[in-house]
C-alpha cells in the first residue's frame, strides 16, 4: 500500500516512525505495528480517493473518511482491540503531522475507539506457582538444564520480569545483586528486587552450567551454549503443567501475572506494582485489581453456595 502514497507522505511517515523510535523509546515491534497500521490507513485513503495520498489530502481528512476506513477494517475481519490499536497509531501520526504542518487534525482526534473487553491476566495460585518452579527443578533433564529452567521461572515469579528481560541478562549480571536494573520495553529502565530465593536459584544454575561465564555472554544458555530460546522455556512450562494438571494458561508470562496479583493481594500499592512491572500506564496495572476481585468473588461463592 505504500506505493499509493506520495514521496512526501512516505518521507513524513518515516520521519514520524524515527521520532517514535528515538524520542519515545518505542520498541521495534511497536514501530513495525505502527508502520503497518499507518500504511493500511493511508493506502485505504488513496484507494478511497482513487489517487495517491499526499500531505494536502491529510489536512482535509474528515470524520466520514475515518468512519469509512474503520468500516473497511471491520469488514476485513479486524477485531475491536486491533482496530483500537490501529486508530491509536493513526491519531499519534496525525497529532505529530498537524504540529509539523500547522493544522489541527480535529476530525481524526475526535474519533472514539471501538469498545472492547480487556482480557484479564490469568495468574496461577500461589501454591501452583511454587509447584511449577519445584517441578521444573526436578525434571529428568540434565541437572544444569533443570536448574536453569527453575532459575528462569523463579525470576519471572519472584521479580515480575518478562521472559525477554530474564533471558536478556548477561554474565556480568551474576551474581545477582539485591536490586536488578532491567531494560524493558522501549529501552526504559526500572529497578526490581531480586529476592534471596531468586539469587540462590541463579547461583545453583551457574554452579552446574557447563559453559564459560563471560561478562558479555548470555546468562541463560541453551543446550549448545547459545542464548536460551524463550520457546524452550515455554515448552518446559507446558511439560510442567501437564505433569501437575494445570490449565493451558499456566505459561511463563502467567508467572509474571502471578507476581503482580499476589503482591496486590498482600497489600501492595498499585503505583509501586506499576513501577516494578514497567507498565507505561497505570490503567494496564489496574487490570490486576479486577483479577483480585474475581478471585475474592470465587472464594465468597465457594464459602456461601446458593441454595
Amino acid at each position: 500500500m505504500s506505493l499509493a502514497l506520495s514521496p512526501a507522505l512516505r518521507d513524513a511517515l518515516e520521519a514520524w516512525l524515527a521520532e517514535e523510535r528515538a524520542l519515545d523509546g518505542a520498541s521495534e515491534a511497536t514501530i513495525r505495528a505502527y508502520a503497518t497500521d499507518l500504511r493500511r490507513f493511508l493506502g485505504f485513503l488513496a484507494e478511497y480517493d482513487g489517487e495517491p495520498a499526499g500531505p494536502a489530502r491529510l489536512k482535509r481528512v474528515e470524520l466520514r473518511d475515518l468512519r469509512a476506513w474503520m468500516a473497511h477494517e471491520r469488514g476485513r475481519g479486524l477485531g475491536p482491540r486491533s482496530l483500537a490499536r490501529a486508530l491509536s497509531a493513526v491519531k499519534g501520526f496525525f497529532r505529530w503531522f498537524g504540529k509539523r504542518e500547522g493544522f489541527e487534525p480535529t476530525a481524526v482526534l475526535s474519533v472514539r475507539a471501538p469498545k472492547f473487553t480487556r482480557k484479564l491476566p490469568r495468574p496461577l495460585a500461589e501454591e501452583a506457582a511454587r509447584e511449577v518452579i519445584a517441578d521444573l527443578g526436578t525434571t529428568p533433564a540434565a541437572p544444569w538444564i533443570a536448574a536453569r529452567d527453575a532459575a528462569v521461572a523463579t525470576l519471572l515469579y519472584g521479580s515480575g520480569l518478562r521472559i525477554s528481560e530474564a533471558l536478556g541478562l548477561k554474565g556480568r549480571d551474576a551474581p545477582l545483586p539485591e536490586v536488578l536494573r532491567i531494560r524493558g520495553k522501549g529501552g526504559k529502565e526500572r529497578l526490581v528486587p531480586a529476592l534471596p530465593v531468586a539469587r540462590q536459584a541463579v547461583d545453583a544454575y551457574l554452579d552446574l552450567c557447563p559453559f564459560e561465564k563471560g561478562p558479555d555472554a548470555p546468562l541463560f544458555r541453551g543446550a549448545r551454549g547459545g542464548a536460551l530460546n524463550p520457546r524452550l522455556v515455554a515448552r518446559a512450562m507446558e511439560d510442567a503443567r501437564t505433569r501437575l494438571g494445570l490449565p493451558a494458561s499456566a505459561t511463563p508470562h502467567a508467572l509474571r501475572h502471578s507476581f503482580a496479583t499476589h503482591l496486590l493481594a498482600a497489600g501492595g500499592d498499585l503505583r509501586t506494582i506499576q513501577e516494578l512491572l514497567g507498565h507505561a500506564s497505570l490503567s494496564t496495572t489496574q487490570a490486576y485489581t479486577a483479577v483480585d476481585t474475581v478471585r475474592l468473588m470465587e472464594i465468597y461463592e465457594a464459602a456461601h453456595p446458593k441454595a
